[in-house]
């Protein structure tokens, strides 16, 4: 079976997902959203970087949802809950990167959404690397412990090349380093990863008594000059060490932390790898590090280029997905609802 795709944006996620879905066998792709003005009636491959595909991207919503997909790859920076309650309610899974997992901290707009999936018939999942792919692959690697005493989820990057001050920003980078409320700031900007917690908790059978967030902060002592014609002072925040960690009675079970940083001049120092490293403390303990490399025929003419491999790991998880959620039944859909998730169509050709 062929699976019919309306791509829902082409910013940085949605140009590797548009990459991706007209390079896999098992999907096609039938029609492009376009937020931006300037690129409604440009040809959606050209967005993309990939020459002309012969579809037209539009803002008519109508339009795209009359073309009956099976799927919308929707990949704004953040949901929004309106526009995916139109797309559920007209009978249209969505497969998502926008910061979704569960949903619950949206409060009444989850059940909003909840009921758009039912009335349409239809299955929104959520993932991505991190927040997504990542607690899956932890969840299978406690598959082999015959006791599980604490999960542990760390990634690891220095984001200097990272084009993305409107995502950084409300995570706390470049605030002076003293500003009061940047715990709150950066608690509030990183809440998808609490999420997360409950999703590793919800594949545990687990009931999580709390879940809080912790941070440390690293300030960069020269002027920083970023992507995006972005700036981050002296004595600003260049350096985040944010953890989400899920208790059960009064005992740490869950931990996932996240430590990114941005130039070379940071108080303290504080060193990064490239990836993640998950931990299974249990019978036997188990630890895994995920580190990501260019394919041998790699060529790389800008910054733009290396920062596509990782848009290439966030887009995936949930393109991967999409034969699944078309599958399942109505309503919000997590790793712990859907079957073994197969790349299908990705093979390379000889």
């Amino acid at each position: 079976m062929t699976y019919r795709v309306v791509q829902w944006t082409t910013g940085n996620v949605g140009r590797k997902s548009v990459h991706a879905v007209i390079a896999n066998t098992g999907l096609e792709l039938v029609g492009c959203y376009a937020w931006s003005p300037d690129k409604v009636g440009r040809d959606a491959g050209e967005l993309c970087g990939v020459g002309p595909i012969g579809i037209t991207a539009t803002d008519d919503v109508d339009a795209l949802l009359a073309l009956r997909p099976d799927c919308v790859v929707y990949n704004p920076m953040f949901a929004d809950v309106d526009e995916l309650i139109r797309i559920l309610g007209a009978g249209v899974n969505v497969v998502t990167t926008s910061e979704f997992i569960n949903g619950h901290r949206l409060g009444a707009d989850r059940d909003r959404i909840v009921d758009a999936c039912l009335r349409g018939n239809a299955t929104l999942f959520g993932s991505g690397i991190n927040p997504g792919f990542i607690q899956l692959f932890a969840v299978v690697t406690a598959g082999i412990s015959d006791r599980v005493d604490r999960i542990s989820i760390v990634e690891s990057f220095d984001t200097t090349i990272y084009n993305s001050p409107a995502t950084e920003i409300p995570m706390g980078f470049g605030y002076p380093i003293d500003h009061p409320d940047l715990p709150a700031i950066t608690e509030a900007g990183s809440g998808i990863f609490g999420e997360a917690v409950q999703l590793v908790a919800d594949a545990l059978g687990a009931e999580l008594d709390d879940i809080r967030c912790e941070t440390e902060y690293a300030q960069t002592t020269d002027t920083l000059h970023l992507p995006g014609d972005w700036t981050i002072g002296p004595g600003c925040v260049a350096g985040i060490d944010v953890r989400w960690i899920g208790s059960i009675d009064g005992r740490d079970v869950i931990d996932i932390r996240g430590i990114w940083t941005k130039g070379q001049v940071l108080e303290p120092v504080w060193s990064t790898a490239f990836g993640y490293t998950v931990t299974v403390e249990g019978r036997p303990s188990i630890k895994s590090t995920l580190s990501f490399e260019p394919p041998p025929d790699f060529v790389a003419e800008t910054l733009d280029d290396f920062v596509m491999l990782g848009l290439t790991i966030t887009a995936m998880p949930a393109i991967t997905a999409i034969p699944a959620v078309v599958a399942a039944p109505a309503g919000i859909a997590t790793y712990t609802d859907l079957p073994l998730l197969l790349p299908r169509g990705v093979l390379a050709p000889r």
